[in-house]
């Protein structure tokens, strides 16, 4: 069996990551050969250069390159994979002219989110109409996504992300984590996620104001993408910001989590978030935005709470609870975990994907 995956960049996103984890668990497989295309050097998951499979860089000289059609195209006439698998809408739209020519399975795999209300002008949604009627199979990482996306049923397949408990075998001492981003307060209360138009760092924030007006005991993270950028630092208060560590890109963040008492995920929209699963499989409780995917993997009272969408005085209230509940934090984070391990692992993910892949085979 021969996949090719193909993918826009390898930064450091949710899609990026599931990808990586899933080339990883495929790597040992030797009934399955896979090349990775990916149009940018942009790879922040060092790992896959460990992988020793072959990667192949289609590089864009332009927004609108049409070259990289027959760049595409030759690669697979050497290459003559069984499935090409896409990962994202524009890698979607280079493949399906490839795949019809070519008589080539395509996996669309751009479902990733779930958004509430979808806008013409959005481009996802636009190239989602252009690419799901020539695509073979269909593929979200959750039920919300596919629904939202309104894609055919008889095409789509549900497969939700899936965690790699290896990640957590190399954890650093919690007390360097503190003692290198300077924190010195008995809680800490953590958000990982990029600083980008579908994460709610806003509600986070104001919420984390909430919070430090009644207590000086906590210090409030933000990890990821241009989290450290100015417009973030805009949206914090002076008053509060020796308790904000806006930390930016890390590569390390198991170890982060690590030291967190509760972890938040405020957003517009989601599927299954890697970040939820990074928390969970940590033993942490979790609170996250109430819609899309995370519907499917927190439980609500069990694992976490579910707060409503752009409100800081919800998510204050549901922080503070944990924050005095000591039980109630160990009790989720324990549920938590457990339901990772039943039905969010890498090897359930993994397992189905090869299913998929088998099932268009055998096709």
């Amino acid at each position: 069996m021969k996949i090719l995956f193909f993918i826009d960049s390898l930064g450091s996103g949710g899609k990026e990551r599931r990808l990586v984890e899933l080339m990883k668990a495929l790597n040992n497989h030797h009934e399955i050969e896979f090349n990775l295309v990916v149009m940018s050097h942009n790879i922040h998951y060092e790992e896959v250069h460990k992988l020793g499979i072959p990667i192949h860089y289609l590089l864009r000289k332009r927004k609108k390159d049409v070259t990289v059609f027959s760049q595409l195209y030759k690669l697979c006439k050497s290459f003559r994979p069984d499935i090409l698998h896409c990962w994202e809408s524009m890698t979607a739209i280079y493949s399906v002219p490839v795949c019809k020519l070519l008589s080539i399975p395509l996996i669309n795999g751009m479902v990733i989110d779930s958004p509430q209300k979808q806008k013409i002008f959005n481009k996802h949604w636009i190239r989602a109409k252009l690419v799901f009627p020539f695509s073979d199979y269909i593929v979200g990482n959750s039920k919300a996504g596919i629904n939202a996306y309104g894609a055919s049923d008889i095409k789509s397949h549900v497969i939700h992300n899936g965690f790699n408990f290896n990640r957590i075998e190399k954890i650093i001492d919690r007390n360097l984590i503190l003692d290198e981003i300077k924190v010195k307060t008995k809680f800490v209360v953590g958000m990982v996620a990029s600083f980008s138009d579908y994460k709610d760092y806003k509600t986070y924030f104001e919420a984390a104001q909430i919070v430090l007006s009644h207590r000086k005991d906590v210090t409030f993270l933000a990890i990821g993408n241009k989290t450290e950028s100015f417009p973030a630092r805009r949206l914090i208060d002076y008053d509060i910001s020796p308790y904000i560590r806006l930390l930016g890109k890390k590569s390390d963040v198991e170890s982060l989590i690590n030291i967190m008492d509760v972890c938040v995920l405020s957003t517009f929209t989601e599927g299954i978030s890697n970040s939820i699963l990074e928390y969970m499989a940590m033993g942490k409780p979790v609170i996250a935005t109430d819609g899309g995917g995370t519907n499917e993997i927190v439980e609500p009272g069990k694992t976490g709470y579910l707060v409503k969408e752009s409100d800081p005085k919800d998510l204050s209230d549901k922080i503070q609870l944990l924050l005095n509940n000591e039980s109630i934090r160990i009790e989720m984070g324990s549920e938590g975990k457990k339901r990772i391990e039943e039905c969010f692992s890498i090897e359930k993910m993994k397992l189905r994907y090869i299913a998929l892949y088998q099932s268009i085979i055998s096709e």
